[in-house]
């Protein structure tokens, strides 16, 4: 099988994830922060080691890095956290159902308000599309760095610092965006969400919530810290009062792993030549008559986009490019949101090429699109 389903996890991991993930198993076989005896101790260093590394990336402080399940759990903690007290929350019209959920369920129960600020080709009037809907009881902001659906990606600095001129939080998912493109906490977020087994190379189950430590995130899953055991009110300090139960110690090496591949290969030259297979894609593809792309000239894309075939529904031609040995993703990618500015009602067919995906790969995926345009009844 050949992987261009890389939005969803990347696959296959760096030869340096597979050996820290067998490290790990061999070696670190303690409860980090769960006892003073070597094997817990060990499985500490080990987990502080990839804290340190994650936040050094981003520019956050190790204790205010936080490891999750994924991407999902760190965007819920941010946006239920943050909304705990209620308030309005605006977040964009391209988000992924891991913000559109919570958000929805806060607003149905009346616990907060909430807007959705549409999202044009234009930075601009995307940029004013969100500070028309700012209020004064505006508490929070939430904006995917690269939606998910189409790799769009958002003016998500000049957002941010249009929530520092109001005094907003704003919370920046960037599951699609880091590992592919350099992003810090100093672009103007306050709290970065993102997956670890995506474009930072980790194995699944992993995933960061980064914080500068300006907004409290009260947390919404209490339990065992390892610290403060007597206590029977949850930790205040970070990273504890979000890293309830036993924490991922090898997924988070793995993460830690990922991140050096990027810094050893380069994050400039991995977003160059994945976007470099994205343009082959585009191209060939735009040649077709009866294969509807979904990119604007005028927009800057992470390395994803989404297409249909005329005449195709877009899960059939999925299924169809599978039997021929390819991996790609179709339907509505969680996104409802996005799948609804883009007007598609049967979903689109995703494609999200990695580093380790080869022109002629590429190549031999197009020629086999040509073959679905022409079958006939597919």
């Amino acid at each position: 099988m050949i992987n261009f389903d890389n939005a969803a996890t990347t696959f296959p991991k760096p030869a340096a994830v597979r050996r820290a993930a067998e490290y790990a198993v061999r070696h670190f076989g303690g409860n980090a922060g769960r006892g003073g005896h070597e094997l817990a101790l060990r499985s500490s260093e080990a987990l502080y080691s990839a804290r340190e590394t994650a936040a050094e990336f981003f520019g956050a402080e190790p204790e205010n890095t936080v490891f999750t399940l994924n991407c999902t759990y760190a965007l819920n903690m941010a946006v239920q956290g943050i909304m705990s007290r209620g308030g309005h929350l605006i977040i964009s019209g391209i988000e992924h159902n891991s913000v559109l959920r919570p958000a929805a369920a806060l607003a149905a129960g009346k616990q907060i308000s909430l807007s959705v600020a549409e999202v044009f080709d234009d930075d601009e009037q995307t940029v004013e599309s969100f500070r028309s809907l700012i209020r004064s009881d505006t508490r929070a902001v939430v904006c995917t760095v690269a939606g998910n659906v189409t790799g769009q990606l958002l003016p998500y600095r000049r957002i941010g610092e249009l929530c520092r001129e109001y005094g907003i939080c704003f919370i920046a998912d960037g599951a699609q965006a880091c590992g592919h493109f350099d992003i810090k906490l100093s672009h103007g977020i306050n709290i970065l969400c993102t997956s670890g087994h995506k474009g930072l190379y980790g194995i699944t189950g992993t995933g960061l919530l980064l914080t500068d430590g300006e907004y409290s995130i009260p947390p919404i899953i209490y339990g065992g810290t390892g610290s403060s055991s007597l206590n029977i009110f949850q930790p205040e300090v970070l990273p504890d009062s979000l890293e309830s139960g036993t924490p991922n110690i090898i997924g988070a090496v793995t993460v830690g792993a990922g991140i050096d591949f990027i810094r050893s290969t380069g994050i400039g030259r991995i977003c160059a030549y994945e976007e470099s297979l994205c343009r082959l894609f585009v191209s060939e593809l735009r040649k077709m008559g009866g294969v509807m792309v979904y990119r604007s000239d005028g927009c800057r894309y992470a390395p994803v986009v989404s297409f249909n075939i005329d005449g195709i529904p877009s899960e059939r031609a999925a299924e169809l490019l599978a039997e021929r040995g390819f991996c790609l993703r179709a339907g509505f990618h969680c996104a409802a949101l996005a799948h609804a500015s883009l007007g598609t009602r049967q979903g689109t067919v995703r494609f999200a090429p990695s580093v380790f995906n080869t022109e002629r790969e590429v190549e031999k995926l197009i020629n086999n699109v040509k073959t679905l345009k022409n079958l006939p009844n597919s």
